[in-house]
């Protein structure tokens, strides 16, 4: 999960791509639930309900993605990326 982490803040976030402007990272790796997880939720709103989520879970770690961003047509790139990430690839798309 962190190297899905780092590559969606550095591709995503820190390269100022348009497509997530509207968004922000919220990092949550340390779960005492056993399911460390990153969110993509709005960028004025926090707080607000995530938009996104990426979790894994198990041992090996299974990769889970839902929400309704996911829908949208940013959507697509989201679960390409994450699954690129989870394989071991670290590039921005």
């Amino acid at each position: 999960m962190e190297r899905v982490a780092l590559g969606a803040n550095g591709c995503w976030f820190k390269s100022a791509d348009p497509a997530f402007k509207a968004y922000r990272l919220a990092p949550e790796l340390n779960s005492f639930s056993g399911r460390p997880r990153i969110l993509i939720v709005p960028r004025n709103s926090p707080e607000a309900r995530p938009l996104a989520v990426v979790q894994a879970e198990g041992h090996p770690a299974r990769l889970q993605a839902f929400g309704p961003l996911l829908s949208e047509p940013v959507g697509a790139r989201i679960t390409a990326d994450v699954r690129r990430w989870a394989a071991g690839d670290e590039g921005c798309n």
